[in-house]
This record gives structure tokens, sequence and C-alpha cells, in this order.
């Protein structure tokens, strides 16, 4: 077996999700080669502070960059802007920001550039999280014990139910919610009082047509973490998710036995981020039959959207139908097409309406002091189908940039 290789990391601000990630890194013999952006006082990172993140932007200087998502500035979103655009690898903790199309715009850079971004959601790298999922696709596929599964509750405690914080945990479990039940088709909310009141208790539904219906729910516990809860004809399954790093997840069957397993999420983001900066990518992208793959830059990409719509939903008091579309510049461009394409139908009517104003103002003209009005008249009469035709044609033109351009060759090298 080959041995582990040593990874040089560089640091781009510092936060929980990322600190437990360097303190794996440097329990495993790495090194961390830069900090830029970080804490006041560390002794740690004292003499590898760097000022501004393009130090970053060298190749030489670290293998990867880790990112974090606490204290996040615009100088740091466009810090991150220019790694994916230089190519960089680069562990993102979740969320970063909030915003659908910040992570659909790193995406096609990405996509572009042949940077790799890992998102730091490791939970669903838990072996609880696979043999739950294991347990739903066979007990709806009725070759499980545990038959017909009816709902998946996921109650989350927090000390802080702020909006913001709300908000980010969602983007985080959503990437559960999606790993256990399926990319969901419509959310929607439930909350007690008006919209801005509505954080400390928020519940938001998940589900569509045919999907396992699934709630997440906020709750004040005393001691945060997340408990996952399947019910089905026979009983109930949990899954106990403690935020301490320390403590082991719970596993409670229908005979009440309880398991219990440690789990590290520092280290099992680092041995994904590992996987991708090694020459061998088979162990993030192929995993062993009894676990599930890492996430990718798409899986936190949908759940930021997922969490980015339960203000909408709150705000118009409905659900909101989720369309799974998949951002690239492929999809960007056909959007475009599509509007331009009503634009140039716009266009058309307008020029057919002046042309018809035209040859009425024409035959009502007479005498000969007006005949320079009356040929120019005729002239516009006259060529407004050459008009229509030329707009036409370089439309169906641009329809064939995507291809010239390899854009929807790029959007299949995921």
């Amino acid at each position: 077996m080959p041995p582990t290789p040593r990874l040089k990391l560089g640091l781009l601000g510092l936060d929980p999700q990322i600190a437990a990630v360097a303190a794996a890194a440097l329990a495993a013999g790495d090194q961390i080669a830069l900090a830029c952006d970080v804490p006041e006082g560390m002794a740690l990172l004292a003499d590898r502070r760097q000022r501004s993140w393009q130090a970053l932007l060298d190749e030489q200087s670290c293998d990867a960059v880790l990112v974090a998502a606490g204290g996040w500035n615009p100088d740091r979103a466009e810090g991150v802007r220019m790694l994916v655009q230089a190519g960089r690898t680069l562990l993102v903790a979740q969320p970063a920001e909030l915003s659908m199309l910040w992570a659909y715009e790193l995406d096609m850079i990405r996509r572009d550039t042949g940077a790799r971004i890992v998102p730091a959601l490791a939970d669903r790298l838990h072996p609880f999280i696979a043999r739950l999922r294991a347990v739903i696709v066979a007990g709806r596929a009725g070759v499980a014990s545990v038959r017909g599964p009816e709902s998946l509750t996921l109650v989350r405690g927090m000390a802080d139910r702020s909006r913001d914080a709300v908000l980010a945990q969602l983007a985080r479990d959503a990437d559960l919610v999606r790993v256990l039940a399926g990319d969901p088709a419509r959310l929607s909310t439930l909350a007690d009082g008006p919209p801005d009141a509505a954080w400390p208790t928020l519940a938001v539904g998940l589900g569509g047509a045919g999907q396992l219906p699934v709630r997440w729910q906020v709750t004040g516990r005393a001691r945060s973490g997340l408990t996952i809860a399947l019910q089905h004809a026979a009983g109930t399954i949990t899954v106990g998710i403690p935020d301490e790093p320390d403590e082991p997840w719970t596993w409670r069957g229908e005979n009440d036995a309880e398991e219990r397993l440690a789990f590290d999420r520092g280290a099992a983001s680092l041995e994904v981020l590992r996987s991708v900066v090694g020459a061998d990518r088979s162990a993030a992208e192929t995993p062993d039959d009894d676990s599930l793959p890492p996430a990718t830059w798409a899986d936190a990409s949908r759940a930021i959207e997922l969490a980015e719509t339960v203000p909408r939903s709150l705000a118009r008091g409905r659900a909101i139908d989720l369309h799974r579309e998949e951002f690239s510049e492929i999809g960007t461009f056909k959007g475009t097409m599509a509007s331009l394409g009503c634009g140039i139908v716009l266009v058309g009517l307008l020029v057919m309406l002046l042309a018809a104003v035209a040859g009425v103002v024409l035959g009502q003209m007479k005498g000969n002091d007006q005949q320079p009005a009356r040929d120019l008249l005729r002239q516009v009469v006259g060529a407004w189908p050459v008009v229509l035709l030329v707009l036409m044609l370089l439309f169906l033109a641009v329809q064939f940039l995507p291809a010239l351009t390899g854009i929807d060759r790029n959007d299949d090298d995921r």
C-alpha cells in the first residue's frame, strides 16, 4: 500500500469547520504553509501569516487551500473567485456564502479552469448515514425487513436560532436530506407568527410526487445536535448526530438496542481532500459498496439553493416548486437564447407595425413637393422583410456558438 502523501495546506480564514480539518492535518503530519485572514494572537500560525490571499495563488506555496466561512467578507469572496480562476484546489467550509448565484458562478468557473472544490460536508460519510439510506432504498423497494418507510424527520437543536444561523445550518443539513430521500421537488415552510419571527421554531417540508416526505425542524433543546428519525410501518429508526466532535453518533433500531460510533469530521474531510490532491482520485469518486460518495460542489450548491428558497416560501406563505435546473454555461446560453428569441419576435412585430403605418402614410401622401418623403417611406416599406430575414439568420447563426467554442463539451467535464 503506497504511503499517504503529505500535504502543504494554506488557510484563508479560520472557523470551527476549518480548524477541525487543520487539526487533523497537523496530527497526520501535514503542514500548514500559509495563513491568510486568520485571527491575531495564534502563536502556531504567527510565522506563516500573510497579509493578502494573493500569496495562495502560487501553486508552489501549497497543495490546497482551506477556506473558512467564519468572518466572511467581500475581500475573501473575491479571493476565492480568483483562486478558482487560477485552477487551485480548495476545501470550503459550508456555507461560505448563502447565495445560489455565487455557488453556481464558482461551479462554472471551476469547469473552465479545472479547479477542484471540496465542500466540508463530511456527515454523509458516516457509516450510519449509508446504513440509513440503504434501509430507506430497500424498504421502499419492498425487499427489506423494514418495509414501507413513511416519513423522515430531522430535528435540529440550536443555541443560536437567528435567521442567518438557521439558514446556514439548513444549508448543511440539506445535504443529508438529499442523500437520504433524494433531491426534493418542492419546499414548504411552517412557522408560528410573522416571517421575521419564524426562525426559532421554523419547520421546513421537503418532498414531491413519489418521494419520501421529509420534515426539518428547529428546536431550542439544551444540547445542540441533529436527530434523524425514520418512521416506518413497524416503528422508528433514530440516528443521533452530536455537534461536539468528541461525542459519538448513536443508532437506535427497532429493538431499542443502541449502537455508538465516533466520527471525526475534520479527518473525514481531510481524507477526501487528500484523495483529490493525490494522483489516485478513485477514493473520492468510487467509494466502497457500503459507503456513500463524498459531496461535490454541485451537491453543496444545491443545498445552498434549498436554504436560500426558505425566505421566499415564508414571505409568500406557500410551497415553492424546485425546478432542479442544471446551472452551467450551456444552460445559461440556452436561457439567453430563449430570451433573445422572444426579443426578436417582439422586434419583428414592431417592424411590421411600423411598416404598415408607413404604408398607410405613403398612400395618403400626394404632390410633387412630398416626393422625397414618399421615396424614403417606400424604401422603408420595401426593406422590412429583408430586416426580419437578417435578424432571423443572425439568431440561427448564434446557435452554433457552443459547438464552435466548446462550451457544451466543457460542461460535460465535471
